[in-house]
């Protein structure tokens, strides 16, 4: 059995799960001019969904999951649903397939709402983040074999007044960016993934991402 956990925040009038809501994140992503990285064939493509769900007051929150511990790769790590672009599948394809078998949640191509930068992993992937709104009384079946939790964040948690947490180390010229989520510190790409929506949703600010890096222990 897969937990599935909800968040509690401030409740706040301008994040409900309204139509209102989704039209303002649409239109902010439309006029966002999107950085993709040319496929060269020397990265793997991927895609992960940053989908928002309503909590049972209303409130518009984000999906986040905790990675199955005994996955091979990235194993009890936080993360978005999402994976490997199959051959023949877009990102927005890729991603909404791998909302239904990481969390069984089906979403149509209609409730993608647009994309965020590209952003190239250490370990060799180019990630794109694919934003879904999802629908309301959504159902949620997590995939055991993927999944240890699911996670429902408010995304007025993404408004700490101590998000996000910019540190540098000596490993890399680039610093690292970390957002904070309850008593956890989700870490890049993640984090960039949540950041840049932040800025780009909440705020209407066309953020950069690439310029930080990730934490050492992610390089492999």
């Amino acid at each position: 059995m897969v937990d599935i956990l909800i968040y509690r925040s401030v409740a706040r009038a301008d994040l409900l799960h309204r139509p209102e809501l989704r039209q303002q994140f649409a239109a902010r992503l439309k006029q966002f001019p999107v950085v993709a990285r040319e496929d060269r064939g020397q990265l793997k493509r991927a895609a992960v969904a940053l989908t928002l769900a309503a909590d049972e007051n209303g409130q518009s929150c984000f999906l986040l999951t905790r990675r199955a511990s005994k996955l091979r790769a990235h194993g009890g790590q936080w993360a978005l649903p999402g994976g490997r672009i199959d051959a023949g599948e877009d990102a927005a394809e890729a991603a909404l397939r791998e909302l239904h078998e990481e969390i069984g949640l089906i979403c149509q191509r209609s409730e993608v709402l647009g994309l965020l930068d590209d952003y190239e992993t250490r370990s060799g992937y180019v990630i794109t983040p694919v934003v879904v709104w999802s629908p309301d009384h959504a159902l949620f079946r997590p995939n055991e074999d993927e999944v240890e939790s699911l996670h429902h964040v408010p995304l007025a948690e993404l408004e700490r007044d101590d998000a996000p947490e910019i540190m540098t180390i000596p490993e890399s010229d680039r610093p690292i960016l970390r957002m904070p989520i309850g008593q956890n510190d989700i870490n890049t790409p993640t984090a960039a993934f949540l950041y840049q929506f932040r800025e780009v949703c909440l705020h209407g600010r066309h953020t950069r991402v690439d310029g930080y890096d990730q934490p050492v222990f992610a390089w492999r």
